[in-house]
């Protein structure tokens, strides 16, 4: 290709690109500063709280307003963390920052792709994703579009064919012309429609969470409504007396930590994962690996490093002797590669081992495919074939069996190399194909990678390597990385669609996999009820990635699987994902014990809220003393308790699970305190003893429950608990009249220690029978 007809000046691109002609990427999940603050401080709950505290201020109860600073902080904490954790991010993106080869000045340079104009001439080739629509004015390439529209066809581009913008290289070189860039081009334009429409689906936890809000949300408008009535309207109640109790009531009722608990947990598990190299596209992929039973990997890029060295070169006739036929082929076979534009690592190894000369000019050349397995260039005389050898050689593959399995089971790659005298375009009869040699290559295994699959094999998950070598080879590469039930392999190229549900049960390799199957062995395996994680590193894995639950690219393999990805590993080491999974667990699991301390409280409130409401009784509690047990329950041990690892498997429904271990201390609170309330009455006490004896009791029930969900108790934990218990007894002694806490009568300090004995086996025994609830659900949801 001659660059000097093409390219324009860099004067006439930075001319254009200030005048807002440039390829400025449109990002749909981006969020800015602005963005941020607004997410933290304008919530439906603020607002709440803020109606709230005007109540309080009309009705004299100044004392009641100690949850306004917690709320304050909430939102503080949130903005730094998120802005903390898109600064980390930010910073990534510029280090793994897409590039792409452009002509200016009639010189090739690579540059990135955001600093693109319209009207520059961009040069492509095989794993690059076309970043803006563009226009072929020289050279033919195979192009997917698959991520635009589904299908998975590859289609020819030649001269004047147009390329969108999101579709990527698959195979061949070609110059094309940029006619829309940044928000006019045609991925732009369906980012901008996306943002318009739904967001994207959300996970599991992030669900569950969004039903626990929204559900308080609804709830809080007509208890408030009903509260106030029954208080002003039936009891007589003035305003100043009935506001304090009513606000006590609808605060326990908001979860307003819970979407902190999330921001902050998911920021801090970026900012320790990008510190690792692993960049994260979608922070819900951290949920989604944690939740992975089954991983796919390729071999090359992934198992092995992406080095690949020729081994050795072959006569197809087993001879080593013949150094001069040899030295001929070798040379032909320069002159092949002289002809191909392919762009790979394979290209790389044989160009380095046999050199590659332009001195000869080809007729015509089709670059490697997945799909079909090889490369062929056609010269004046002679057309001649590079490939696998059960594509190249088809009835006669049973000459060259035995020779091609001796060196597949060393866990080498062996391709073709054949002249082929066929007429038609694709090679389908053997016995027109003569091969001239046989090259072996080879990559060297990942250090890491024993342990990486041990490790995955003790927390339960199935690895499925798939790839396009022979699965001889593929095999004893897996057996030598450590991959369990390595010897059940299977040639995909012998399987049907019909066969891949039942092949993806019964085999764990899989080689001469075409990129559609690989597709569809990601499909059959979700349709089976796995969670599937894709990792992959070339083009021919793109459409598994997108199909695949989480999809995992290596930031060294093809620039369209990278911008795929969920996960990026900048240094390409496969070694991380223990790292990642670890970091999905400790999210979820600690987010789950944290949830269930704040649905204890929610679900109390409303229990006791209407026992309030048709009982006609004024709500035992006031504001000041929900904000500490809040504060010693669930905000302190919360935070401290996110902090600490948490390797456990993921099992069941997050929303389910958080329920069924909320109820129990949640029933016991309310029985409890609605019982004192009503003892209180009987023996005349008075309404500030019993909130005081009530705040006393909920922080005990709070504590246990503590307890429960960090068993096994470790030191960290232990320490927590015991300076959560600290906390609220020097809040109780010395700041009494900041948290509406006062001495009691003996009445109701017997009341209290009589329902305080009886809070624990009370609660234990509701605990068995919420766990034998959850059991039962397992065992029927697992027979669905």
């Amino acid at each position: 290709m001659d660059n000097t007809n093409y390219g324009l000046s860099s004067a006439k691109a930075k001319e254009l690109f200030v005048s807002g002609k440039g390829n400025i990427q449109v990002d749909n999940t981006a969020k800015t500063t602005v963005d941020i603050i607004k997410e933290n401080v304008f919530t439906y709950f603020n607002l709440i709280f803020f109606i709230m505290a005007i109540l309080l201020i009309l009705s004299g109860a100044f004392n009641s307003l100690t949850f306004l600073p917690i709320i304050v902080c909430n939102s503080l904490i949130g903005i730094f963390q998120e802005i903390k954790a898109k600064k980390v991010l930010d910073k990534l993106k510029v280090i793994n920052q897409s590039k792409a080869v452009v002509i200016r000045d009639g010189e090739e340079t690579s540059i990135p792709i955001d600093k693109l104009v319209v009207g520059d001439y961009v040069v492509l080739s095989s794993g690059n994703q076309i970043c803006a629509d563009a226009i072929v004015v020289e050279g033919e390439v195979s192009v997917n579009e698959a991520l635009l529209t589904g299908e998975a066809d590859e289609i020819s581009k030649g001269i004047d064919s147009e390329l969108m913008s999101g579709s990527f290289v698959v195979s061949g070189k070609c110059i094309a012309k940029l006619t829309k860039v940044g928000a006019d081009s045609y991925i732009s334009k369906l980012m901008l429609k996306a943002k318009n429409m739904t967001k994207a689906s959300k996970s599991e936890m992030v669900k569950a969470i969004d039903y626990i809000v929204a559900a308080a949300g609804l709830l809080i408008i007509p208890i408030g409504i009903a509260l106030f009535c029954q208080s002003v309207f039936i009891q007589g109640n003035s305003f100043s007396e009935s506001i304090p109790s009513i606000v006590a009531a609808l605060i326990g009722m908001i979860p307003e930590g819970l979407y902190l608990l999330l921001s902050i947990t998911l920021g801090l598990s970026t900012v320790r994962l990008a510190k690792k190299k692993v960049m994260l596209h979608d922070m819900r992929s951290i949920e989604t690996l944690a939740h992975v039973d089954t991983i796919c990997v390729d071999k090359t890029g992934t198992i092995t490093d992406n080095d690949m060295l020729v081994a050795e070169a072959i006569l197809s006739s087993g001879s080593r002797e013949d150094k001069q036929l040899l030295d001929t082929y070798c040379n032909l076979l320069s002159e092949y590669l002289g002809c191909l534009p392919d762009d790979n690592i394979t290209m790389h190894a044989l160009e380095e081992y046999f050199g590659f000369t332009t001195s000869r000019s080809c007729v015509s050349f089709q670059p490697f495919s997945s799909k079909y397995k090889y490369s062929s260039v056609e010269f004046d005389d002679a057309r001649y074939v590079l490939g696998a050898p059960e594509f190249l050689l088809k009835g006669e593959m049973s000459s060259y069996q035995d020779m091609i399995e001796c060196y597949a089971k060393k866990g080498l790659r062996v391709l073709c190399f054949a002249q082929y005298d066929g007429e038609t375009g694709d090679v389908l009869d053997g016995r027109l194909t003569h091969p001239l040699l046989f090259i072996t290559l080879k990559n060297p295994i990942r250090e890491a990678a024993f342990e990486t699959f041990k490790y995955f094999d003790k927390q339960g998950v199935d690895v499925k390597v798939i790839s396009g070598d022979n699965p001889v080879t593929v095999s004893e590469v897996a057996k030598n990385a450590g991959v369990k039930n390595y010897d059940k392999y299977v040639d995909a190229s012998t399987l049907d669609d019909s066969d891949i549900p039942k092949a993806v049960r019964e085999y764990s390799v899989f080689g001469r996999v075409s990129p559609e199957q690989k597709q569809k062995i990601v499909k059959a395996l979700k349709k089976d009820g796995h969670i599937v994680a894709m990792t992959g590193d070339g083009v021919n894995d793109i459409l598994a990635m997108k199909n695949a639950d989480c999809s995992v690219a290596m930031a060294s393999g093809s620039e369209a699987a990278v911008q795929a990805a969920q996960v990026v590993l900048l240094d390409s080491d496969f070694s991380h994902m223990p790292k990642i999974v670890a970091e999905g667990r400790r999210d979820i699991n600690n987010i789950e014990r944290t949830a269930t301390l704040f649905l204890v409280k929610n679900i109390f409130s409303l229990l006791l809220a209407v026992f309030s409401i048709i009982n006609v009784l004024v709500y035992p509690l006031q504001p000041s003393q929900i904000t500490i047990v809040s504060l010693v329950n669930i905000g302190i041990p919360g935070f401290f308790l996110a902090m600490e690892p948490n390797n456990k498997k993921i099992e069941g429904h997050f929303l389910f699970k958080v329920l069924l271990k909320a109820m129990p201390a949640a029933l016991t609170d309310f029985f409890a305190i609605a019982a004192l309330v009503v003892f209180s009455n009987t023996f005349g006490v008075e309404q500030t003893d019993v909130s005081v004896a009530a705040t006393f009791l909920l922080a005990i029930v709070g504590f246990i429950i503590l307890a429960n969900i960090s068993s096994p108790l470790n030191n960290y934990r232990l320490k927590v608990i015991i300076g959560c218990m600290i906390v609220f007894v020097l809040g109780a002694i010395f700041f009494n009249d900041l948290f509406s806490i006062s001495y009691v009568s003996k009445p109701c300090i017997m009341l209290f220690v009589l329902f305080a004995i009886a809070t624990e086996p009370f609660m234990r025994y509701l605990t068995k029978l919420f766990r034998f609830i959850e059991l039962k659900f397992q065992i029927i949801f697992l027979k669905k």
